[in-house]
């Protein structure tokens, strides 16, 4: 199949500078409301994905997210939101983005063209067969990521990617593909666009749909969630109000008493029984 770069393509719009702001944004959601519908083509990929994640997972294993620019700091945005969302350790959704956490807040220049620091990064973290890569590139042709999957590959460890762009190079290394093809963006090329939300909505699925896998919600509640503040807290003492059927004072109580809401389930049931 011949690659063509969708992403890249001329928008569909132009005279953009001559529309007025209602104009735009309207056009902006039109836009917009194609991606989900492009996410939902890609779901039997998305299921080979996470079935290899929640296999390694459970096994001891560690999911990296890897990406530079846009798609990079989408990966590191679900790996940084997996500890206080669903109480796992730090170290078990791990985003790297081409230039380090320097090019988190600001573009480091020609970081992601360098086809060998991508592994180096990996191997920081002592990578092995253990562990599943999956690669972010909405162009599907970043170097930084290529290489690290192709060094990946040949050490026998799981690879995926997320980009937006049939056959491309990325789509092609990876074992796991998940191609989410969106078209042209509003503005053309700008794939922080719908290449970027396409990209943020199969993360969530992915994060979101292993961490249940792996036992990390109770009905629909996220009863592992960190309580880092108040907001948490009192979702937590809700959350216990709702399951246990008690009162504020007593939810409140064994909140206290036991830190976290599955704890305290846990504890409530077991002493009634």
């Amino acid at each position: 199949m011949t690659f063509i770069k969708t992403t890249e393509q001329d928008s569909k719009y132009n005279a953009l500078e001559k529309m007025s702001v209602h104009e735009l944004l309207t056009s902006i959601n039109k836009e917009d409301r194609t991606v989900p519908l492009a996410v939902e083509k890609a779901i039997p990929q998305i299921e080979q994905v996470v079935t290899q994640v929640v296999d390694k997972l459970k096994n001891g294993g560690r999911l990296f997210y890897m990406g530079a620019g846009t798609s990079g700091r989408l990966g590191v945005v679900d790996a940084s939101e997996c500890p206080p969302t669903f109480g796992v350790a730090h170290d078990l959704v791990i985003g790297l983005i081409a230039g380090g956490d320097p090019a988190i807040r600001k573009a480091v220049e020609f970081a992601e063209d360098d086809t060998t620091q991508g592994w180096k990064d990996l191997q920081e973290y002592e990578i092995s067969s253990k562990d599943v890569v999956i690669g972010i590139a909405a162009s599907g042709t970043t170097p930084y990521v290529i290489g690290a999957l192709q060094k990946c590959n040949q050490n026998n460890i799981i690879t995926a990617c997320i980009t937006c762009n049939e056959a491309s190079p990325l789509a092609t290394t990876a074992q796991f593909p998940i191609v989410v093809t969106v078209g042209p963006e509003f503005v053309t090329g700008s794939s922080r666009m719908k290449a970027g939300t396409a990209q943020k909505l199969v993360l969530n699925m992915i994060s979101t749909a292993a961490m249940i896998q792996l036992g990390r919600v109770k009905g629909n509640k996220m009863v592992d969630m960190q309580l880092s503040n108040d907001k948490l807290v009192d979702r937590g003492i809700r959350m216990l109000m709702t399951e246990l059927n008690i009162a504020r004072e007593e939810a409140t109580n064994l909140l206290n008493k036991y830190g976290n809401v599955r704890n305290a389930i846990t504890s409530y049931e077991t002493t009634k029984n």
